[in-house]
């Protein structure tokens, strides 16, 4: 694995890296927000580190740009077929998905966030792990309307870009190959994306 990022990392052009690397981007980012199964945080935060070591200055505006767009046509794609399960008699696989990813517990949750603050509950929804499904499913469930979503959505995707662009930049700063820091960023994106997980389990082992 290491050996893999070593050599991606090292491609010998910097135009054929940004040819291939921000639509490969683009196409993860929105289909793990689609799929909720692609670890979109490390695409964004490996995505970073590279750019950081090119020598153009707008590598790592462009990353934002591709990534924040990407996480938005992925999450109003999956809203917009939330909604038609909704409004179907018998539901759809895409509503039953959502369903599925969504423990009752965190959708009550959401569902009371959303009644206090509204829309504005989905930018954090988006910066905590495992959080915008529940957050996505209280929306359809409460018929919130796909332009209202997409108000409170678009705050919520740049706010999360920038947010993993930035464990990125920090990777990237800190050593001096991209291969290195594309390995430390993924780390700590992982790391903060299960450390959630981990604290629930831990709380309900020690509550037995």
């Amino acid at each position: 694995m290491i050996e893999f990022l070593r050599q991606t990392a090292q491609l010998p052009a910097e135009s054929t890296r940004q040819a291939v690397g921000y639509p490969s981007l683009f196409l993860l980012v929105a289909l793990g927000a689609l799929v909720p199964v692609v670890p979109t945080g490390a695409l964004v935060s490996s995505a970073a580190v590279v750019a950081f070591h090119q020598s153009s200055p707008f590598s790592l505006l462009v990353v934002f740009a591709v990534a924040s767009a990407a996480a938005f046509l992925g999450d109003m794609s999956l809203y917009w077929l939330g909604q038609r399960g909704v409004r179907s008699k018998n539901g759809s696989r895409w509503l039953r998905t959502i369903r599925d990813r969504a423990a009752p517990e965190r959708l009550e949750q959401a569902q009371h966030k959303l009644d206090e603050h509204g829309a504005t509950v989905l930018v954090l929804s988006r910066l905590v792990p495992a959080g915008r499904i529940p957050v996505m499913l209280a929306c359809l469930l409460g018929r919130m309307e796909l332009r209202r979503f997409a108000r409170g959505d678009v705050p919520a995707c740049l706010a999360w870009a920038a947010t993993y662009q930035l464990i990125g930049i920090l990777g990237g700063s800190l050593f001096p190959e991209p291969w290195q820091g594309v390995v430390a960023a993924v780390g700590l994106t992982l790391l903060i994306s299960g450390a959630p997980a981990v604290w629930r389990r831990t709380r309900a082992w020690w509550a037995r």
